[in-house]
């Protein structure tokens, strides 16, 4: 297992899902988890399964990511207790509905692209002081095949995944010199709530679990992780491919 002891790890939508998983990896790896998410509960779930499995307990962040001005604090809250950060992990994201595109009302798709699009940028001006004051700061932004597949319906979460890509490219094209390396990565099928609403009549065992899926992410974060402004692909459990920057 990758060794983490003595880095401390961000991760949004922590409460359930693959972010859930991710934090519990990381922490088993031997970070420090600073856990993000709207549902305390789920937090608090969490950081009794870090426990349970001999990891230092979580710092749990309940709250919303449409709270621009949260996410600012976050970074200065981060700043003022540890001076650092070594591992972001931006997983929260929601779907939105599956609707062709003119009959999408404003509000929600307006809504996905705040989630999505937005908070990650605000998050990302937020920590990015952080990651690079770590000696090897590193970012994983989840992504999704739907950025690349552009499915009739699935309009605005495609946008949206689409120009979180966008976003971490640019990041990781800026930072290049520096030692923080900056990731997305496209986790494939996973047995998630947004799986459920996206594909309502699919079997869920057929697809892998979060636990799964995460255990293949916590080495994409760790510092002997070299690559920057690339996308992963993970199928089948396992990394599969990559795709470079054109």
């Amino acid at each position: 297992m990758i060794d983490l002891k003595g880095r401390l790890a961000l991760v949004t939508g922590a409460s359930r899902g693959i972010g859930y998983f991710t934090a519990l990896e990381l922490a088993k790896a031997g970070a420090q988890v600073i856990a993000c998410a709207r549902t305390i509960g789920g937090l608090e779930e969490l950081d009794d399964a870090i426990k349970a499995a001999g990891g230092l307990p979580a710092t749990l962040v309940p709250f919303d990511l449409a709270d621009m001005g949260a996410i600012d604090k976050l970074g200065g809250a981060i700043h003022e207790r540890w001076g650092k950060l070594d591992i972001l992990v931006a997983n929260a994201g929601m779907l939105g509905v599956i609707s062709p595109i003119g009959h999408v009302e404003a509000k929600v798709f307006e809504k996905v692209m705040n989630i999505n699009v937005t908070a990650t940028w605000r998050l990302i001006r937020s920590v990015d002081p952080l990651l690079q004051a770590s000696d090897a700061g590193r970012a994983l932004i989840l992504s999704s095949s739907a950025a690349h597949k552009c499915k009739p319906f699935w309009g605005p979460y495609s946008a949206s995944k689409a120009a979180v890509e966008a976003l971490a490219r640019t990041w990781a094209g800026e930072t290049q010199r520096l030692p923080l390396r900056i990731l997305s990565v496209d986790p494939g099928g996973t047995r998630t709530a947004m799986r459920a609403q996206a594909i309502p009549g699919e079997d869920p065992m057929t697809v892998p679990h979060p636990s799964e899926v995460a255990a293949k992410l916590v080495p994409l974060v760790g510092p002997d992780q070299t690559e920057t402004g690339k996308l992963f692909i993970v199928r089948e459990n396992r990394i599969v491919d990559y795709r470079l920057p054109d």
